[in-house]
């Protein structure tokens, strides 16, 4: 019904590597997920620090260790510089703590999202350079900055790069990518870097931060120290949608349970409260859709400062006061994120169905929301979308993607015409001279063109395996949650029921928007189920079957603290016998 391509994993037909209950359903699973051994496995369902490796594999740890100790011997003057989206914030916010934990007492530089953008600027390094800082780190940010890097290290002041963002490219000819152009930095820590002996490339810019902490203090006797950071880790790298594997894994499963067993963090607490969740039942899930938008509010209305100052204060009436504005920082967010897309929307719908790439361009598009707006572009057409504040003289970009289109890697083809651009191949963000913005949009829809061309642009719904609602116990949801925490790169498993009995259909929601259900497997006497649809309650206006087979998740509704599984329906056709 929402026209999305099914494909369900082939069955797995190999000898069963998990023992106990639930054996079939998890080898399954882990089988669709890449793991085809019982070692592979046990490590996987453990989540421990063996999934973790030796942060002296990162390029230039060493480096930026001595120099950091140096720099805390002598008593220098020490700034982190970071970004201000939620995996900057969090990077930020451990760094400052582990350096202050060393007895070193370093500023901290964010920049403004609207006045100042992404990465590193010059006339803000030089001022901490006349304040008197000799050594600069920064944090999810800083591999772009070529000339930001070059300029400060001329002028007698360190920079030691710690991120995670691709490397630039040097410029080369329209539509072909150059070699990758690394900062002139004292140390640039990046496990993306040509060469870098570190096994796991995927780290967030908090987990970057958090290697380099581990390094620092484990030199110093003090490595266990830490994991008191991990709650902080994983709200950064949930909240940075990378893939939760490897170092991931492990970090945002021991974070959830630092937040969900002892939560220390006051500013936390108040966070949680305000979002309305509940230590002891967050998971990544609850990371992602409350607690990240609320922190990359300020950054996206007023400054990041704010969402920084609430993690790190212990002072309950600051607290107070930053949680209430971080909260209406939130309102606003969404008022002009509603706004904004529907103009975007409408302006799409004009470019035709045919577009492989769509850009949209306004000067009133709020550049703290365009991220955003350009991801609800992708999800609403299936292709790849780009939302530009058009300037008088520059024109800010934000692009997200499909799987398809590497946006990052389309953005490096265009190096040559843009003033600054980063991201990764499904979100990123550019700044480009107005003048030259028609071209970019040739040039962009010419690649997307090239790249997409018979491409099946219908979202795909991926399917883990086929699961007869019939044999739905209470034993299921308790063995996917050995499985946790899902995300990007170990998605919340989806199964498949067919000639499934629609009992009860009815639309719920403000507005109407969602699907509530009864279903119950096709044998008479079958156990009623309570179903969700969410977004789906459009489809009310065609005839629900009275059979369906149905792509679903399994979910726990917690409305008025009562908890109950239900079925969280994603897509449905009439059954096919």
């Amino acid at each position: 019904m929402t026209h999305s391509r099914w494909q369900l994993v082939p069955s797995y037909n190999g000898q069963t590597f998990i023992q106990g209950n639930g054996s079939s359903l998890l080898t399954q699973l882990l089988y669709n997920r890449g793991i085809t051994e019982a070692s592979q496995a046990e490590t996987f369902l453990a989540a421990d620090e063996r999934l973790t490796h030796d942060p002296y594999l990162l390029p230039d740890m060493g480096k930026a260790v001595s120099r950091t100790y140096q720099a805390l011997l002598r008593g220098e003057k020490i700034a982190v510089y970071g970004d201000f989206d939620a995996d900057g914030i969090t990077a930020s916010a451990i760094t400052v703590g582990g350096l202050k934990a060393l007895g070193g007492d370093p500023a901290l530089y964010i920049p403004h999202r609207l006045n100042e953008g992404h990465g590193l600027h010059a006339s803000a390094l030089e001022q901490l350079r006349r304040d008197g800082v000799s050594l600069v780190i920064t944090v999810d940010c800083g591999v772009t900055g070529y000339e930001e890097v070059a300029q400060a290290q001329k002028a007698g002041q360190d920079i030691i790069v710690t991120d995670h963002h691709r490397l630039t490219v040097e410029a080369g000819s329209p539509g072909v990518i150059g070699k990758p152009l690394l900062p002139p930095a004292l140390a640039v820590v990046n496990p993306h870097r040509p060469g870098s002996a570190y096994p796991f490339a995927e780290l967030a810019g908090v987990g970057v931060a958090y290697k380099f902490l581990q390094a620092l203090m484990g030199g110093m006797g003090r490595g266990k120290e830490t994991e008191q950071y991990l709650d902080l880790v994983a709200l950064g790298t949930v909240a940075d949608m990378v893939i939760l594997q490897g170092d991931n894994r492990y970090m945002v499963r021991r974070g959830l349970e630092l937040i969900n067993k002892q939560c220390e963090r006051p500013g936390l607490k108040e966070l949680l409260r305000q979002a309305g969740l509940t230590p002891g039942s967050i998971d990544a899930e609850g990371i992602s859709y409350n607690l990240s938008p609320r922190l990359n509010a300020a950054g996206r209305i007023d400054h990041a400062m704010l969402s920084y100052r609430l993690l790190t204060s212990s002072s309950d009436e600051e607290i107070q006061e930053l949680a209430c504005r971080l909260e209406q920082c939130n309102d606003e967010r969404q008022k002009l994120t509603t706004e904004i897309f529907s103009k975007a929307k409408e302006i799409a719908r004009t470019q035709g169905e045919d577009t492989p790439i769509i850009i949209v361009e306004g000067e009133n598009f709020w550049s703290g929301v365009t991220g955003i707006v350009a991801g609800r572009l992708v999800q609403e057409f299936s292709r790849p979308a780009i939302v530009v504040e058009w300037g008088p003289e520059t024109c800010r970009g934000s692009a997200r993607s499909i799987p398809e289109f590497d946006i990052i890697s389309a953005l490096q083809g265009c190096a040559g015409m843009l003033e600054k651009f980063g991201g990764h191949p499904q979100a990123a963000g550019f700044s480009v001279p107005t003048n030259l913005m028609p071209e970019l949009r040739k040039r962009l829809t010419d690649m997307a063109r090239q790249k997409l061309d018979g491409v099946d642009l219908r979202p795909q719904l991926l399917i883990d395996m086929e699961l007869p609602l019939g044999v739905l116990d209470g034993q299921v949801y308790p063995q996917l949650q050995k499985l946790a925490p899902f995300g990007k790169g170990n998605p919340t498993p989806t199964f498949l029921s067919r000639n499934t009995q629609v009992v009860d259909c009815r639309r719920v929601g403000k507005q109407g928007e969602h699907l509530r259900l009864k279903l119950k497997a096709p044998t008479s006497g079958g156990q009623i189920w309570q179903a969700v649809g969410f977004d789906l309650g459009h489809l009310t206006d065609e005839t629900v079957p009275t059979s369906i087979d149905m792509a679903y998740q399994l979910g726990v509704d917690n409305w008025q603290g009562r908890s109950r599984l239900e079925l969280h329906v994603l897509d449905f056709v009439t059954s096919s016998r």
